[in-house]
């Protein structure tokens, strides 16, 4: 599916129960939030849908295939980065996951799982993961 609609990069919430998939980033301080905890996504290329680009980013940075149909839970946001491009959000809730097969790509010092509520507190994570996590989260309890 082609998406001809502007938008900047997509990130994703990966659960496995109520655990997420996290990596920090590169300590390089040229790009934005260097060195801090961060989702698997990154920028568009090319016409790539949201979702392709959300799926191929997984599987460039941790080596992990989801499909579109694994995706559930998806938001549009004006990204932090200019105030004006589109970026998404998505979540996938698996239920197992075998972390034998995570292998981290050429981006990222390291991946971790880490308990969703720890994650939500912590510090040193990009912060508008935690609100979009939280606002995905929130929906869900109300659901």
């Amino acid at each position: 599916m082609q998406n001809t609609e502007a938008f900047h990069g997509a990130k994703l919430a990966l659960l496995v129960g109520e655990r997420l998939v996290s990596i920090l980033r590169d300590k390089d301080p040229e790009i934005p939030y260097p060195d801090m905890w961060d989702l698997p996504g990154g920028g568009r290329e090319g016409n790539e849908s949201p979702e392709a680009c959300v799926l191929r980013e997984l599987k460039e940075e941790l080596s992990l295939t989801l499909t579109e149909a694994d995706l559930r839970w998806k938001r549009q946001y004006t990204s932090d980065l200019d105030g004006k491009s589109a970026t998404w959000f998505f979540v996938a809730e698996v239920p197992e996951l075998d972390i034998n097969r995570i292998r981290l790509g050429t981006e990222g010092q390291a991946w971790r799982m880490w308990d969703v509520a720890r994650f939500l507190r912590m510090s040193n994570v990009v912060p508008m993961m935690q609100t979009r996590l939280s606002d995905y989260l929130a929906e869900r309890e109300v659901a």
